[in-house]
């Protein structure tokens, strides 16, 4: 092996020997592709730790934390042990450390106990971090092997405010190499897989978190999203996953790609089973005022007026968008039967809902594209020069995957661009933000509430879950990113063999359009789940939220 390999082969075998002998246990074969249940069939788990992992609900949870009802060294030794089981059917963790987080839990548990006082809003709930976020003597790879062995010497922002607020770091969860992939794959750690149907992607850059929270290995995760890596894994994996508008969660003191590239900023944002995961979340991390740790960090304090919906007609009759494509490609069968769920259970629950225009979109994407390929090869040349690990250029799988053998990334330019030239990229991104905010104004005349569109619906990509290596338009997700709405992931339903049969040929909107629409066929999307983007304005989270909690429970109703 070559030195870089010799690393790799280290870091997986201190990994392995991170897990607790205790915990593992025969997996299923290769063949097995729905592995959602394993964790109930490992044997593992005891059935009061099965009862704790299976409440999705993290506002009840934290109320039984909070009473002594559940001890933290309880609910986090139950969400360690289905971790691992999560682990070693998906492969989604990266730093284990079980010794350390338990310790933190019973350090929670003296405190309530003595002073019958929580420490914060989050006080003993375990919580993942996508590998980005530091933690203070741990390693942070982010799936490059020049980042092997070298360890955090303080904590990112956002992980300190976790703590502050009770939390229990507990793993750490994989990305692709580079960060910029819809899915997860890296030299480091190998390849992540969707426990629903282990031949499909479970999406990217966040997967880990993705898989993890999918199997309930965790109840509340922590991902990034600069182009759609919170939304794509929260929505091929069935979860629910926020993105954030830039700078309401601090990002200080995290591991990047593409640093110094603050046109389009990466944001923190939360996985969770359940929507009261995703708010308190966003509530405690708001409350603690990040704005004093993180430059960046926006001073806006947690409105409750907003998350009322006082401009939002108090929420009685809301006024939705839905987008059934972007221009560009035809969602397949499953994401127009979520669409026609959603619509159909919004329109019974007394709101209204009307069709939305998408406006470019293709350039949104374009810009999006071209600003990133400024200097990204530059940018993953200069992280790997160091060991000579190549960079990955397919997310296809090799017939081995011990290691990636690619070399040339062949998503952006070989050669960079003027500083002027990139000057004109911000400022017609500026502009399409313009033209889009005046869109969304003047849907007021067609609501009939007075208002404009309160959010819109659409489509987080073209397709449920697809097979690895095939993920390739993230369209649908980074016009968001641009735009810098909130996002929400809302699951719907999951693929069905007899209701989502393949359409008959349609008008098609390119070959793209055609291609996809060609490659469809039910069977390949066994067990995937179907889910949605619910869209907002530009610092909206606390209305979104809310709004979110309406669609959901139509969609339950």
């Amino acid at each position: 092996m070559s030195s870089w390999q010799s690393s790799v082969a280290d870091k997986r075998k201190r990994q392995q020997e991170s897990i607790p002998k205790e915990w593992t246990v025969p997996v299923p074969a290769n063949d097995v592709s729905n592995v959602i249940r394993f964790p109930e069939q490992s044997g593992v788990m005891s059935s009061k730790e099965l009862q704790i992992t299976n409440e999705v609900d993290v506002q009840e949870l934290l109320q039984k934390l909070a009473s002594g009802q559940w001890s933290a060294v309880e609910v986090t030794t139950a969400f360690y042990k289905r971790a691992i089981l999560a682990q070693q059917v998906t492969n989604c963790l990266t730093e284990i450390f079980v010794e350390r987080a338990l310790k933190r839990a019973s350090e929670l548990d003296v405190h309530l106990r003595e002073t019958g006082t929580v420490v914060g809003p989050l006080h003993g709930l375990p919580v993942s971090l996508k590998d980005q976020l530091c933690i203070e003597g741990l390693e942070s790879t982010i799936g490059y092997v020049s980042l092997i062995d070298k360890y955090a010497k303080k904590n990112s922002v956002l992980a300190d405010i976790l703590l502050e607020a009770g939390a229990v770091p507990f793993v750490k969860t994989n990305i692709p190499q580079t960060l910029m992939w819809g899915e997860t794959f890296n030299n480091v750690f190998g390849r992540t897989t969707n426990p629903y149907n282990r031949s499909l992607t479970c999406g990217g850059s966040s997967g880990g978190e993705g898989a993890l929270v999918a199997l309930k290995g965790s109840p509340l995760g922590v991902g990034s999203d600069v182009g759609g890596s919170i939304r794509i894994p929260a929505a091929f994996c069935g979860v629910y996953g926020m993105r954030p508008s830039y700078h309401r969660v601090p990002y200080e003191g995290a591991l990047n790609t593409l640093e110094g590239q603050d046109s389009i900023p990466s944001v923190f944002g939360p996985f969770s089973n359940s929507l009261s995961g995703i708010k308190m979340f966003m509530k405690s991390v708001i409350d603690l005022k990040p704005w004093r740790k993180d430059p960046l960090a926006i001073r806006k304090p947690w409105d409750e007026e907003a998350y009322k919906l006082s401009e939002h007609g108090e929420g009685k009759r809301l006024c939705f968008g839905i987008m059934r494509h972007d221009g560009n490609i035809m969602p397949h069968p499953p994401i127009l039967r979520g669409l026609k769920m959603m619509k159909d259970a919004l329109v019974n629950a007394g709101h209204t809902v009307i069709d939305w225009q998408p406006i470019n979109h293709k350039e949104m994407n374009d810009t999006v594209t071209a600003i990133w390929g400024s200097a990204a090869r530059e940018d993953f040349r200069v992280t790997t020069l160091a060991t000579q690990e190549p960079i990955i250029a397919t997310m296809l799988p090799p017939e081995s995957e011990t290691f990636s053998e690619m070399v040339v990334d062949p998503r952006y330019p070989e050669d960079g661009m003027t500083s002027f030239q990139l000057w004109q990229l911000h400022k017609r991104k500026i502009e399409l933000r313009k033209e889009y905010l005046d869109h969304w104004e003047k849907t007021n005349l067609e609501t009939g509430t007075g208002r404009p569109v309160d959010a819109v619906i659409a489509p987080v990509g073209p397709y449920v879950a697809p097979p690895h290596g095939r993920n390739r338009p993230s369209g649908y997700t980074r016009v968001y990113n641009l735009l810098d709405y909130p996002v929400i992931v809302l699951p719907v339903s999951q693929v069905d063999q007899e209701l989502d049969a393949k359409a008959p040929p349609h008008e098609y909107l390119n070959d793209a359009d055609m291609e996809f629409h060609e490659w469809y066929d039910p069977a390949m999307f066994r067990d995937a789940p179907i889910a949605l983007q619910l869209i907002g304005r530009t610092l909206e989270e606390e209305a979104l939220i809310a709004m979110a909690e309406i669609v959901d429970a139509a969609l339950k109703a």
